[in-house]
């Protein structure tokens, strides 16, 4: 059977009409779930200024200094209708100065409550009140290949916004302080400079993560706080100002162990971490700890990594005696140790 070419030509009309209208209504559900969010949260989202000064060598023999001003920018969202803004610590660390514009363009000094450099978490305020704070989500409620939407200042562009997917959960990120954040994020809504310490927010409209990184080399790949861990230091540091941390006073590096040690001292894994320099007056030089000895367990808690040994050493056992068990040799020995809280730079 022929079928007329003008009849084909209205069949494919009609397909391609509804094919149009189907792409639109999903579009169009996808631009109001953005916008609605936009609308929510962008009036809580600051852009965040300062002003860091630093002593620079003058040039030739002269012994003199000069100080210089340098600038940086971010982002920050703010969380109680009081003032309180969260941002990242590496925004606002060591600032002179700190100024935060509100999205209705005023400008005012802020003060800094307290930073947290190992989970790269900030807390400044501002002397307002009824101001418009966002909704803190749950980031334990997240899902892969979720909407995420991302609002900050990339390069002084203030209230950008960009979307994307949760591309990954329970990814670990190394911030600058070499310490490990655990449970971060991965999303791919574009993050830029300027970005940082800004919220990443669900299609509902609450924040899940602070913005923190992206890869530079890479495309796509970008990492924010979860909010349950930005809740938890927020409301530590608006309390003490600082988040405590203990330290024994080692360095240290991840080793294997002989399959002979494991069975001969029935350990449960197979690396440990050992001593590779001891700080003269730390706690580790007063309790005997020794360049070669390897660390497998802080208070009968298995250490395989660095990362283990920074999670065991949390202010509860400031000042308190724990008990190392450690491979010296051929021979498996107890050591009595007290962590010291860590100092901050």
């Amino acid at each position: 059977m022929i079928i007329p070419l003008a009849s084909m030509q209205q069949g494919e009309q009609r397909a391609s009409e509804q094919y149009t209208k189907s792409d639109l209504e999903l579009l169009d559900s996808y631009s109001a779930a953005v916008v609605s969010v936009v609308e929510a949260v962008s009036p809580s989202v600051v852009k965040i200024d300062v002003t860091h000064h630093r002593r620079q060598r003058l040039p030739g023999r002269s012994r003199g200094r000069r100080e210089e001003k340098t600038f940086g920018s971010g982002s920050g969202v703010i969380f109680t209708p009081d003032g309180f803004i969260l941002t990242n610590s590496h925004v606002i660390h060591r600032a002179a100065s700190i100024e935060v514009m509100l999205a209705d363009g005023r400008q005012l000094p802020a003060e800094l409550i307290g930073d947290d450099p190992f989970t790269d978490l900030a807390v400044v305020r501002i002397a307002e009140q009824n101001l418009p704070a966002a909704i803190l989500g749950d980031s334990q409620a997240i899902r892969i290949g979720q909407l995420v939407i991302a609002l900050g200042n990339p390069f002084g562009f203030q209230a950008t916004v960009t979307a994307g997917v949760v591309s990954a959960l329970g990814r670990s990120l190394r911030v600058d302080s070499g310490r490990l954040i655990d449970n971060v994020i991965q999303t791919d809504a574009a993050l830029n400079p300027g970005n940082s310490g800004g919220p990443l927010v669900s299609s509902r409209g609450e924040v899940i993560g602070i913005n923190t990184a992206a890869i530079p080399w890479a495309q796509g790949i970008c990492f924010s706080i979860p909010i349950n861990t930005a809740k938890h230091i927020a409301a530590r540091l608006i309390k003490d100002r600082k988040v405590s941390r203990a330290y024994i006073g080692i360095g240290g590096r991840v080793v294997e162990i002989s399959r002979q040690a494991i069975r001969n001292h029935q350990l449960s894994g197979s690396r440990g971490v050992q001593v590779a320099g001891v700080q003269s007056d730390g706690p580790a030089a007063r309790s005997g700890l020794r360049d070669g000895d390897i660390l497998v367990e802080f208070n009968k808690q298995r250490i395989e990594s660095i990362d283990d040994l920074h999670k065991l050493l949390s202010s509860e056992v400031i000042g308190t005696e724990a008990a190392l068990t450690v491979l010296r040799l051929d021979r498996k020995i107890f050591v009595a140790i007290t962590p010291q809280e860590l100092p901050l730079d």
